[in-house]
């Protein structure tokens, strides 16, 4: 029976959004909550890049020491093939990415207003297969071929480019409704058309430009599983993305589990999800983006399980399935820092000394694998980040920083 899988892309999508952004520690605690989350793959960044060239080593080192879990890591490029054999040429001790989504324009909207005559269609298919191939060469177990403006793609010449993509060796065609214009109706039976013509999953990249990206991600993960195709839907946490967002990752995985006439249908999310890191990564990210949640953000909002009216409040106090669809405990628990404490408190950071770190340390019960490298490793990620670290991030430091350490390449003697 085919599966869902959550390909989040918070760390390419949601990093490149206009007014916000993570450091290179930031994208790697990204990570660390999706491999805690269970979800199937992230979407790490742009390995062609020379200031992302520490941080994807530090990634490929971190996964291979067990940081992420199973989570798989994957790099997006442009559907060029010279960025591709650079970025296939980033790796940490003779490793590098292992998955690839490649991407390239192919409405033809944007073949008349973006390439401006420079590509037409011929050239769009030509591209897109020496990118494919040259992932394959590289290395690349596995490559998703992105449809740019999907939905504004016609049928004929979507069916044409993923049925090349998969001939040169693509696993997955990614859909992407760049302009947020789809609805879940039209989505499904594209979905459904295209899967089954191409015989390989088309995964869903849906904005939320008109309110609709969950919506249209559940509609078209429908259509693939009516093909018989796996589904691979792409989100972000807490929904960031450019303009108005992406699929926000909770939401979607919530969908799936409690949507109404869905189990019945014998979905099944092949990831081995764990929503009692959800709280805890939501608002992480929400402090870590400097971007405060709704109050109704679903699930970790603050009035997500809030009642005050009579007749709700009354049916909530006699049982809260009167009016809740989900048990709010199942989302674990609120995290409650070390540097949120009030009164007398002594934190570490960039300005603080030894004794500090040994204090908060020994506190949060972390016995640090390499003491002098992890203080020096808190001293950095906190002049990075530019605030208190987290909790998780000090357990991350203290039991990995020989890895982390290669996002400070020259910097740790």
């Amino acid at each position: 029976m085919p599966q869902i899988h959550f390909l989040d892309v918070t760390n390419r999508d949601g990093v490149q959004t206009a007014r916000t952004g993570l450091s290179k520690f930031g994208k790697t605690m990204v990570n660390f909550y999706l491999g805690r989350l269970g979800a199937a793959q992230s979407e790490i960044g742009f390995p062609f890049l020379f200031h992302e060239e520490p941080y994807v080593r530090a990634q490929i080192a971190l996964a291979e020491a067990g940081a992420f879990g199973g989570l798989r890591l994957s790099g997006w490029c442009r559907g060029v093939a010279a960025d591709v054999e650079k970025a296939a040429g980033v790796r940490a001790g003779g490793t590098g990415l292992a998955h690839y989504n490649l991407s390239i324009s192919t409405s033809d909207y944007m073949i008349a207003n973006k390439f401006r005559g420079r590509l037409d269609r011929n050239a769009i298919v030509r591209e897109m297969v020496a990118a494919v191939r040259a992932a394959k060469a590289g290395g690349a177990e596995t490559v998703g071929v992105n449809a740019e403006d999907g939905s504004r793609t016609d049928d004929g010449f979507l069916k044409e480019f993923a049925l090349a993509a998969k001939e040169a060796g693509a696993d997955r065609v990614r859909y992407c409704d760049t302009i947020g214009g789809d609805t879940p109706d039209r989505i499904r039976d594209r979905f459904a058309e295209l899967a089954s013509a191409v015989g390989m999953p088309v995964e869903t990249h849906c904005h939320n430009d008109l309110g609709l990206a969950v919506a249209n991600s559940v509609s078209g993960a429908l259509g693939d599983l009516e093909a018989g195709q796996d589904a691979w839907i792409n989100t972000c946490v807490n929904g960031i993305g450019e303009r108005s967002g992406n699929a926000d990752l909770l939401s979607t995985i919530l969908a799936f589990r409690h949507g109404f006439g869905l189990q019945e249908r014998g979905i099944e999310i092949g990831d081995p999800i764990d929503l009692s890191w959800a709280r805890r990564f939501a608002l992480w990210a929400s402090y870590a983006f400097g971007q405060p949640l709704p109050y109704n953000q679903v699930g970790v909002g603050r009035n997500a399980f809030a009642h005050e009216s009579g007749i709700h409040a009354d049916g909530a106090l006699k049982d809260h399935g009167n009016y809740e669809l989900y048990d709010e405990e199942t989302l674990g628990p609120f995290p409650d820092d070390w540097h949120t404490r009030r009164g007398r408190v002594v934190l570490t950071g960039e300005y603080g000394g030894k004794a500090g770190f040994r204090h908060v340390m020994d506190g949060l019960g972390v016995e640090p694998v390499d003491e002098d490298l992890a203080f020096k490793l808190v001293q950095l990620c906190n002049a990075q980040t530019g605030r208190p670290l987290t909790d998780d991030e000090l357990r991350l430091i203290g039991a990995y920083p020989r890895e982390l350490s290669l996002l400070f390449p020259g910097q740790l003697g």
